[in-house]
């Protein structure tokens, strides 16, 4: 991808996380391609009622898998969620905050930006 890709506001898209190595990329930024069928691009900070939520879901996100280099995620992590995850957390009342800045603009095929923006928290250093 060498085009500058863009975050849902239009401008360019902001890293969602740098110690944990998130997206599909691994790259820490919620960017996308034809190959990502979950589409990566919605930059969440989890809480422990989505965590709780995505794993009923068959969904484990907080289980360390060291295999896969990933460490499990924590409350106050930031991770890239496909967009579809968000929207069902969402629609069930688990709807964990977002990054819009390191949000990709791809999620506005799934949600509005007027639903994301209810759900946007400030970007407090690198997670």
């Amino acid at each position: 991808m060498n085009q500058i890709t863009k975050n849902v506001l239009g401008e360019a898209l902001q890293p969602c996380c740098t110690k944990i190595k998130a997206g599909y990329f691994r790259d820490g930024f919620c960017r996308t391609n034809e190959y990502d069928l979950g589409r990566h691009v919605i930059c969440a900070k989890v809480t422990e009622e989505f965590l709780t939520f995505t794993k009923a879901q068959g969904n484990d996100l907080s289980t360390p898998r060291p295999q896969w280099q990933f460490p499990g995620l924590k409350p106050g992590d930031r991770w890239c969620l496909c967009a579809l995850r968000w929207k069902e957390a969402k629609d069930a009342g688990f709807a964990t905050p977002i990054v819009l800045a390191s949000t990709h603009t791809k999620a506005l095929d799934y949600v509005s930006l007027e639903e994301l923006q209810q759900y946007a928290v400030a970007v407090e250093g690198s997670k």
